[in-house]
């Protein structure tokens, strides 16, 4: 059974579209599509982030996928000699205090690799269910907070992995290569890569689930906080306010 997350989205009052990241065979099922431009492979993922709004699909593919970290994060695509990367992030954007603490991060994280192919970024498709591998909300920090408190719900002190975890990592790792385990329900407190806020809203944060996250918060009902007195209070004083 697909995930209704209608309640979810109407209790917190939600109104950023819920993007979908997608592994899939085929993209024209998700048209209209949007790609990078060929001429340079320097295009954030999040430049999209308008189309995706205006229900455009971004498709990326190993040979063309918008700027060199996505392409190894997403694609396990090495695009720069080590040194030269590890120069660019430790040196050049300040990431990490040298380039050796640099290097064991980098050797320590796990590139995606599509089975098909062609991931696809854009509107969560319920037809598409089955190729989803990570579904963004959009929200603002009150919003923040209820989903972090939803992904908790269902957790206990001995769950093999924590429900919420806030990696380092750039913008399109925080979508999708950063869970360990996508079979597992987790979600990524992401856009906390300042080289791609400037695409998004200031007031925006991305929370990022895994498919059995997602369905574990389309679950909440009416024994949850969403229908408890502390989330309408809030939602109360900011009306007030």
């Amino acid at each position: 059974m697909i995930p209704d997350p209608n309640i979810l989205i109407s209790k917190l009052d939600i109104n950023q579209p819920l993007i979908g990241v997608y592994d899939a065979p085929d993209p024209k099922a998700f048209e209209p599509l949007v790609k990078p431009s060929s001429a340079g492979q320097h295009q954030c993922v999040f430049l999209f982030y308008k189309k995706w709004l205006r229900g455009e699909t971004l498709h990326l593919q190993e040979n063309n996928f918008g700027c060199g970290g996505c392409g190894r994060s997403m694609f396990n695509k090495q695009t720069r000699e080590r040194d030269e990367f590890l120069t660019f992030l430790a040196e050049g954007e300040g990431l990490k205090k040298s380039k050796e603490l640099m290097g064991q991060w980098l050797d320590q994280d796990t590139p995606f690799t599509p089975e098909y192919g062609n991931l696809l970024i854009g509107p969560l498709r319920t037809e598409n269910f089955n190729f989803l591998r990570s579904i963004t909300f959009w929200v603002n920090p009150d919003q923040l907070s209820s989903l972090v408190i939803g992904a908790n719900y269902y957790s206990g002190p001995d769950d093999p992995h924590p429900p919420v975890i806030a990696p380092f990592g750039s913008g399109c790792m925080q979508l999708l290569p950063l869970f360990r385990d996508l079979k597992y329900p987790q979600a990524i407190i992401g856009s906390t890569d300042i080289a791609m806020r400037p695409f998004i809203p200031a007031d925006l944060m991305a929370f990022t689930v895994t498919v059995p996250m997602f369905q574990q918060l389309c679950q909440l009902d009416d024994r949850s906080f969403l229908f408890k007195p502390f989330l309408k209070n809030l939602q109360k004083s900011r009306k007030k306010n």
